[in-house]
Formats: C-alpha cells, sequence, structure tokens
C-alpha cells in the first residue's frame, strides 16, 4: 500500500471537520434552550448561523477538490458533545448552568481553532490559495466566538457566585438555628 501524503491528510482533516461542524449544528440548538440568560441563548443561536456558513465553506472546498466530504467521524467533537450533554442532565440551575454551558462551548472552540488552524497550515503549504481565504473566515470567526465566551463568563460566573454565596449564608442560618433552636422570646417582668 503506498504511503498517504500530506494531501490525503489535509483531506482527511476537512472531513473531520465536516462531521465536526455537523455535530455541532445538532447540539447548538440544545445548549441555547438549556441556557437560561438570553444572551448566552441567543450567542448560541447566533454561532448555529455560523456553523451553517463553516459547514458551506467546508463544502467549497471539497467541490474545489473534486471529494465528497462524507466518510469521516469526529470522534473528538463527539466527545465534546457528549459532553456538553452530560453537563445538561446535571441539577445544576440559572446562571450555574450557563457557566457549565460556557465551559463546554469553550472547549469545543478551542478544539476547532486548533483544526481550523492546522488545515489552513496545510492548505497554504499544498498552495491551495483559494482554500486559505475560506479556512481563515470561518477560523476567525471561531476565535471571536472564544472571546465573546469569555467576555459572557465574566459576567454570568458572577452571579453564579452570587448563588453561592446566597445557598451558603442560608445554611449557615439554618445550621445556627438547629444548634440552638428557634429564639424564644420571653416576658418581661414588671417590677
Amino acid at each position: 500500500m503506498a504511503e498517504q501524503g500530506l494531501r490525503e491528510l489535509y483531506i482527511d482533516e476537512l472531513r473531520d471537520l465536516y462531521n465536526a461542524e455537523n455535530q455541532l449544528l445538532k447540539a447548538l440548538p440544545k445548549m441555547a434552550k438549556a441556557s437560561s440568560s438570553e444572551e448566552l441563548g441567543d450567542g448560541f443561536n447566533e454561532h448555529l448561523e455560523q456553523t451553517k456558513g463553516h459547514v458551506q465553506r467546508l463544502e467549497q472546498i471539497f467541490d474545489m477538490l473534486e471529494e465528497s466530504p462524507k466518510g469521516k467521524k469526529c470522534t473528538g467533537m463527539e466527545g465534546l458533545v457528549k459532553e456538553g450533554s452530560e453537563i445538561m442532565e446535571e441539577d445544576f440551575e440559572g446562571s450555574v448552568m450557563d457557566a457549565a454551558l460556557i465551559g463546554a462551548a469553550q472547549r469545543v472552540e478551542h478544539y476547532e481553532i486548533a483544526a481550523y488552524g492546522t488545515v489552513r497550515a496545510f492548505a497554504e503549504t499544498l498552495g491551495e490559495t483559494d482554500h486559505i481565504s475560506l479556512l481563515e473566515a470561518t477560523l476567525q470567526e471561531e476565535k471571536e466566538t472564544d472571546e465573546k465566551l469569555t467576555e459572557l463568563a465574566s459576567q454570568i460566573n458572577q452571579e453564579a457566585q452570587s448563588v453561592d454565596e446566597e445557598a451558603e449564608e442560608t445554611e449557615e442560618s439554618e445550621a445556627s438555628e438547629r444548634k440552638t433552636g428557634p429564639q424564644k422570646v420571653r416576658p418581661r417582668r414588671v417590677a
């Protein structure tokens, strides 16, 4: 069997990305629905629309290569999507769930940033100049999404921390009441 070259690796990686993006098309609506923050939900829906564009760009590249985009399963994205699904099944609520969703989404973005950076470098080495701008556009959108998630996280993490502090205060108050019992008011003696 002949050794496969960089071009075959490039096509293989593009197929992996194509499958990854299609997995995200199914996962993002679920993440939007699970978020309590309207801004976060809108962000997931916006990225869903971007992801549709990412799929279209990859299809353009496959057309130029005269190759099929199908035939590869992205197990890395499959694992990340599964982790995100598990998070949504947890008992987290409100801003704590939103913070968990952001963490899951950023892991996905970092995976995609690495993958698109790799295929962009392959395209450059292979002289596929028509592909570079398409891959670069998607890479920039992935980076921008990650930055938006970081900005949202700073606000949402603060809200989640406030929820923790309020719960802690309530627990301390209830524990104190259990130890001493409810405070009884004693009548004052009049002399």
